[in-house]
């Protein structure tokens, strides 16, 4: 789906049968949280005092659960158009006792919030969208982050299936960002080891 069928993905390709939410939920969700965690810990946004984080196309709210794990009483809005997606989203905050609450709602009319105290989180998300949508969602986070809102771009780093991304690398140069290319030691907790294998 994401290299051979990648036009899927604009239409939740990526969630489309069981076994592949079981995949995002079981192996997905615990290394993007792993992933994330560890990108929030090696960033300056490690020292920002974060009180909202706002986390678009949620998906099973690792990302967002992520940051706010590392802000003690950081609330979470999370966005998703996928109601299985949502539905988990809202139950890793419960079983992380984080104050979150993930609705159904496309990431193009998600408004963001362009002030301190805020963190938005792109992860896996604007490779999955449409070229128009993550044209217009570039302009959206550079303004918020104009504003004065922390905001963290997470993606693969396959540069065949992401062309977009070199454009945003310069954009997002040229504003003040920094575009990081991160290794971590895959330290998974057994289940996610043996489902990698």
């Amino acid at each position: 789906c994401y290299v051979e069928r990648r036009h899927k993905l604009a239409e939740g390709g990526a969630l489309a049968t069981a076994g592949k939410r079981a995949a995002f939920a079981l192996f997905y969700a615990p290394v993007h949280f792993l992933t994330i965690q560890q990108i929030v810990r090696n960033l300056p946004l490690s020292r920002d005092r974060v009180s909202h984080v706002q986390d678009l196309g949620c998906g099973t709210g690792s990302a967002g659960a992520a940051v706010a794990h590392e802000h003690p009483g950081a609330r979470i809005s999370g966005a998703d158009r996928h109601p299985w997606a949502v539905a988990e989203a809202n139950w890793t905050y419960r079983q992380l006792a984080l104050d979150g609450r993930a609705v159904q709602q496309d990431v193009s009319r998600v408004r963001l919030t362009p002030s301190r105290g805020t963190a938005i989180v792109a992860a896996y998300i604007m490779n999955e969208v449409g070229e128009r949508v993550r044209t217009e969602m570039l302009g959206r986070l550079l303004a918020a982050g104009a504003g004065g809102a922390r905001i963290l771009i997470v993606e693969p780093i396959a540069r065949r299936i992401a062309p977009w991304w070199e454009p945003w690398e310069r954009e997002l140069r040229a504003a003040g960002a920094r575009a990081d290319e991160w290794g971590f030691p895959a330290s998974l907790p057994p289940r996610q080891r043996e489902l990698a294998r």
